[in-house]
């Protein structure tokens, strides 16, 4: 996910594109805690999304 890309989208999409990276985010530590979860660096991506998604919320208000 570009910053890029983000800053071009409405609040509301970044609304709705926050609230799909952190449910995505709950899965994966979900799988992570029950050992299913194969590539760690998932989680710090989605973390990351999640920074830059409310960065890009923060600067259209």
């Amino acid at each position: 996910m570009q910053i890029k890309e983000l800053k071009l989208k409405e609040a509301e999409e970044l609304k709705q594109l926050l609230k799909d990276v952190r449910k995505g985010l709950d899965d994966l530590k979900f799988k992570s805690n029950q050992g299913q979860l194969k590539n760690v660096r998932e989680m710090r991506a989605a973390k990351k999304d999640i920074a830059r998604v409310m960065t890009a919320l923060k600067e259209k208000k």
